[in-house]
């Protein structure tokens, strides 16, 4: 008897190891994502221009990057004590006017560069709702609580996401043709759209992608973690305290689902060691000065010299 569905996950068939270059973009899962490639060691960027949600948005900052066109003056604004643009998260907002556009400028020819140099990009979209700035009549990828009545908010069509995800491979591959394009879904559930407005929003964002990815199945490939989410752990304890995000749990075991067919067999040994070695670094010891945690920490510092020495990007 069976009390469980399992998702099948395919087999990458440019699966990511220890030389292979990351780039991580999209939604806050796609962060989660990240600190795993972080803590494992990967060589990984995630997120340059901070969470995205939409592809629209997406978009248009890979446009800039593929472009290298620079942030100007038009594209930043003043708000609450603090300048921003419209077109990345708040985080990268700053008080000074000067350092945001050399934050942003800095943030472009970061992308190019890490673009250029890639092995693999993963883009998790998160919503096809967007927010559309009135003024001029632009989509933006952060409202930064300006005022809603200069947004109108609107559900991005299947057309116009598809369209949005074949510009956003057809602008990298200008620069990079040898990418692979690794897409997934955010499992995050957005309730402040609505229970059917958010269902409806992903039902968009999967046949768009969907579409694009039957076209193109040599370079692009589709991890299932909104599916993993929905169908395998299908219950609020894998949530944290919000309802909406999947919690630490969740996470660990999607990534492990990720590592099992998206790494290569020949970096599993390699993430074992550093696995036992973060473990360590983590490890708190009841006397400091004894001789036993001594040895323990010069055991350790021998195991971390001949990881960094095989892999001199590895550095603890």
């Amino acid at each position: 008897m069976q009390f469980r569905t399992q998702i099948p996950v395919l087999k990458s068939n440019n699966p990511i190891d220890y030389n292979s270059k990351v780039l991580s973009v999209g939604s806050c899962f796609a962060e989660n994502m990240a600190d795993k490639f972080d803590y494992f060691k990967f060589q990984n960027v995630t997120n340059p221009f901070g969470i995205i949600f939409n592809p629209v948005s997406i978009e248009n900052l890979f446009r800039r990057a593929c472009e290298q066109k620079l942030f100007e003056e038009k594209d930043v604004f003043f708000h609450n004590e603090r300048w921003h643009s419209f077109e990345v998260h708040s985080d990268l907002s700053n008080s000074d006017r000067e350092e945001l556009l050399e934050t942003l400028n800095k943030s472009i020819a970061e992308t190019y560069k890490k673009l250029q140099e890639a092995t693999h990009l993963i883009i998790t979209y998160g919503t096809s709702w967007a927010y559309r700035n009135i003024k001029t009549d632009q989509i933006v990828a952060n409202c930064h609580k300006v005022p809603q009545k200069q947004f109108s908010k609107e559900l991005l069509s299947v057309e116009v996401t598809q369209k949005s995800i074949q510009n956003t491979i057809e602008l990298i591959q200008t620069i990079n043709p040898n990418i692979n394009f690794v897409f997934t879904i955010s499992p995050v559930r957005h309730i402040k759209d609505g229970f059917t407005e958010n269902q409806l929003s992903k039902s968009h964002l999967f046949t768009a992608l969907h579409k694009t990815i039957n076209h193109q199945p040599s370079i692009i490939s589709y991890f299932p973690s909104y599916e993993i989410m929905m169908d395998e752990l299908r219950d609020y304890r894998f949530y944290s305290e919000d309802m909406l995000h999947p919690n630490q749990i969740a996470i660990d075991y999607i990534w492990k689902l990720f590592s099992e067919n998206y790494i290569a067999e020949s970096s599993l040994s390699i993430m074992k060691e550093v696995d036992e070695i973060q473990k360590s670094l983590r490890h708190r010891s009841f006397n400091p000065e004894s001789e036993q945690h001594q040895k323990f920490l010069a055991k350790l510092q021998q195991k971390i010299n001949i990881l960094e020495q095989k892999l001199p990007h590895i550095i603890f």
